[in-house]
């Protein structure tokens, strides 16, 4: 199965978890990525201290599918979640775990599957700026 964990969460998302998902012992290479909640955007006014993400009810299933056409026909396992509801600043809102025969295809799907999320996953984020206000981003990051 390639898709070993394509999850939306309100809990914390652990990166050992989804490096333990896609362990394998015929693969030779491993990638991450850890999407945090940063404290700064070009389109603020002021600071940023958390982001609130609002998900689509199929969603889960977009992101499977997503992670299955990132994936293709590399072999390559995919463990991805992605958390909903109010997050601080530091806190992962995406992380992705890809494990594959080789470096090359690790680092292609994983990055081809952030990019996928980016674009065309049904979740919205709320930013929140020191001062109260907040302002909606649209589909995707």
């Amino acid at each position: 199965m390639t898709v070993r964990l394509a999850a939306i969460s309100v809990e914390p998302l652990s990166l050992d978890a989804h490096v333990a998902l896609v362990a394998d012992p015929a693969m030779g290479a491993e990638t991450v990525f850890v999407g945090r909640v940063r404290d700064h955007d070009p389109d603020a006014a002021g600071a940023v201290v958390a982001l609130e993400y609002t998900a689509h009810p199929d969603v889960e299933a977009t992101l499977r599918r997503l992670a299955a056409e990132a994936a293709g026909d590399t072999g390559a396992l995919v463990a991805v979640s992605h958390r909903v509801g109010r997050l601080d600043v530091g806190e992962p809102a995406v992380v992705i775990a890809v494990a594959a025969a080789h470096r090359g295809d690790a680092f292609a799907v994983c990055r081809a599957l952030i990019e996928a999320i980016k674009t065309d996953l049904p979740i919205w984020k709320r930013q929140v700026e020191a001062d109260g206000s907040t302002a909606w981003k649209g589909l995707g990051g």
